[in-house]
């Protein structure tokens, strides 16, 4: 087995409460308002390599992984927290921020009690393939 990098603690400034999703499987909801550019919280994970993170992909039908670099990867499947339950959005309220092995979080607008997270995943390992139901005005219609 590869050698796994346990990440420092991950900080969730502002708590939620997992449930089932409109967009996919369970969903991450705002347990309090969120002021925009406010961090929400950091997602958590191990930091594996991107050769152990493309065997994941290939064997695996459900992973949460983002890239940090040509290198790593945070495999947020692993010693994760409820942040990996933020659903992709192509009209969405959260942007990610890679710092180094951190992947942050962030409110892109004021997020309302009880409102859903979303993220645009950006590029993934879908190639985008993957049929998106986010529901959004703006949907590619594919991630």
């Amino acid at each position: 087995m590869p050698k796994q990098i346990i990440t420092p603690e991950y900080k969730i400034h502002y708590p939620v409460k997992v449930a089932k999703s409109k967009i996919a499987g369970m969903g991450a909801y705002a347990l309090q308002r969120i002021p925009a550019r406010k961090k929400i919280g950091d997602l958590g994970g191990v930091i594996i390599t991107m050769k152990e993170a493309m065997r994941l992909i290939n064997n695996l039908k459900v992973i949460n992984l983002v890239e940090l670099d040509d290198d790593l990867a945070l495999n947020a499947s692993a010693n994760s927290n409820d942040m990996r339950f933020i659903n992709h959005s192509c009209g969405p309220n959260t942007y990610l921020r890679v710092m180094k092995n951190r992947v942050e979080f962030y409110a892109l607008k004021n997020i309302k009690k009880g409102q859903e997270l979303s993220c645009d995943y950006g590029e993934t390992h879908h190639d985008g393939k993957l049929p998106c139901r986010c529901g959004a005005k703006n949907c590619r219609g594919f991630i």
